[in-house]
């Protein structure tokens, strides 16, 4: 009866909450996750109409790199991060022993050899006052003529071997300016007044010279600071030399400051992740413009990224077209459309396209003429449906 009773009711209702407990699981596990709130609110874009652009600030004289000239090991580090230095201060010094017994020996071998100009100077003296005696006798019968020869070729003899203990002593002097120098750049310097933002190296480290992924030290002119701003090239046309900017700092929006146009690098190129590494690229293509702002009014360090906004208030946007056939003015016209509006030119490297109307199968032939920025003279190329030609 138990057994009965078992199969009947307790069996069907394990199951039964088996199956709703699966199903429970699988619709937890197939919901989408809860989306997780931002570390910070996103910066209110400061104008009606506007195009904006990631930046990372950077010093006015750009972050340079200083390298060795030379490798060896450091043996001294006078400064610190964060210390101000001015032109010719010294950043490290490598280990130059050996360089100075170079020296030492160098110097005593120049001493030789000015010992040698001046023995060479008293022989010519010598030499020059027996052969002036033997012209100043009255009587030529004195002296043979093959002694006063004699004397004569001891003279001029002597006149070379002084040229020759000059240009040793010449030589060995500028062996050792030579080896002075050598000792000049094992000491490294400021090449410009600055403030040490990363000192990479200790005291005892190996320094390689060349050209590193990671520089030794890293100065920069942080008095002034700059923001180096990436315009994506799909709206680095609307974009114009000397817009009004304002730059937002990423994780407090409450942060801004204006910008003041400082330049536009007239190249797009690759976009550099930032990630530190130079070499990493990915496949966005971008117009960099260059501003500055006052440090006082924005706290920001150098390498920090930033949000910037550029006022496009109260201009059109580009009106989109096709471009006509090949016909040398309208052609013309058309080509100055895709330099820009309003007097704008077309970054170098950009890429555009050019959409053509076929008819009856084919594509006619146009003349685009592509013109760089600042430069003077139209160079055309011949697209065809099939590509380019030219």
């Amino acid at each position: 009866m138990r057994r009965n009773i078992i199969l009947a009711y307790v069996l069907p209702a394990l199951a039964l909450a088996g199956l709703v407990a699966g199903v429970v699981y699988a619709s937890r596990a197939s919901a989408p996750p809860a989306p997780v709130p931002p570390v910070a609110d996103p910066a209110a874009p400061p104008y009606e109409r506007y195009i904006s652009g990631s930046g990372i600030v950077e010093a006015a004289s750009r972050d340079v790199g200083v390298a060795t000239p030379t490798s060896g090991v450091i043996v001294e580090i006078p400064v610190t991060v964060g210390d101000a230095v001015k032109k010719g201060d010294v950043l490290f010094r490598l280990d130059d022993r050996e360089r100075k017994a170079a020296l030492a020996q160098q110097k005593a071998a120049l001493a030789v050899a000015r010992a040698g100009v001046a023995e060479a100077r008293v022989a010519l003296e010598k030499a020059r006052a027996d052969a002036a005696r033997v012209r100043s006798l009255r009587d030529g019968r004195a002296v043979s003529a093959e002694e006063a020869a004699q004397r004569g070729y001891a003279e001029d003899a002597a006149r070379t071997a002084l040229a020759s203990a000059s240009a040793d002593a010449a030589q060995a002097e500028a062996a050792a300016r030579a080896i002075e120098v050598d000792l000049d750049r094992l000491c490294v310097r400021a090449p410009m007044d600055a403030t040490v933002l990363q000192m990479n190296v200790s005291e005892g480290e190996y320094a390689t010279a060349g050209v590193l992924s990671t520089p030794l030290v890293m100065l920069g002119d942080v008095s002034r600071l700059h923001v180096r701003v990436d315009i994506d090239e799909n709206i680095a046309w609307r974009y114009r030399a000397g817009m009004p900017a304002t730059v937002f700092l990423r994780g407090n929006r409450d942060f801004s400051a204006p910008l003041r146009f400082v330049r536009v690098e007239p190249y797009v190129l690759p976009k550099t992740s930032l990630t530190g590494d130079t070499t990493e690229r990915v496949d966005i293509r971008v117009l960099q413009v260059l501003y500055a702002f006052d440090a006082k009014d924005m706290p920001a360090y150098v390498g920090q990224q930033v949000d910037v906004y550029f006022d496009d208030t109260g201009h059109g946007t580009a009106a989109g077209g096709t471009v006509p056939r090949a016909n040398g003015e309208q052609a013309e016209k058309a080509g100055r459309g895709l330099a820009g509006q309003s007097g704008q030119t077309v970054p170098a490297s950009q890429t555009v396209s050019v959409p053509l109307q076929a008819k009856d199968g084919q594509f006619p032939e146009v003349v685009v003429p592509l013109r760089d920025a600042g430069a003077r003279a139209i160079r055309t190329k011949t697209a065809t449906g099939r590509g380019v030609r030219g």
